[in-house]
């Protein structure tokens, strides 16, 4: 079993920066894709980035491109998430995942490890 724990949520104003935090443990699989979700109530987990642990190739969804970036440390089992530029839209429940889909970009079955989330409340 894999644990993700995420941290570095809260709240920021429009324009500022977050980063997020997420510490991995257990039988991590590799290689393997690992990435960022992020969820509104009664909505699907939507992609917002994802590496490729092997060549750390990235994904960025559209929203979030040149703006946020994904980083992973292979040595430590970490994954982040800088956002910068920050809006309101960016606000969501965002959860780190691991043994995710090369191409999946919504849903909770695109990744077989999840951890609890941290929320990300951005005002105007």
């Amino acid at each position: 079993q894999v644990r993700l724990v995420e941290s570095g949520g809260g709240s920021a104003q429009a324009g500022n920066s977050l980063r997020l935090s997420c510490a991995a443990s257990g039988r991590i699989n590799r290689p393997h894709f690992m990435g960022w979700f992020r969820q509104d109530p009664g909505k699907e987990r939507q992609a917002v980035a994802r590496i490729y642990s092997n060549d750390g190739s990235e994904y960025y969804a559209d929203s979030v491109k040149g703006r946020f970036t994904i980083s992973q440390d292979n040595a430590k089992n970490t994954l982040s998430l800088q956002m910068n530029n920050l809006k309101p839209e960016d606000t969501a429940r965002y959860y780190c995942a691991n043994d995710c889909g090369a191409n999946c970009v919504s849903g909770s079955w695109c990744c077989g490890n999840w951890g609890q989330g941290t929320q990300v409340t951005v005002s105007s």
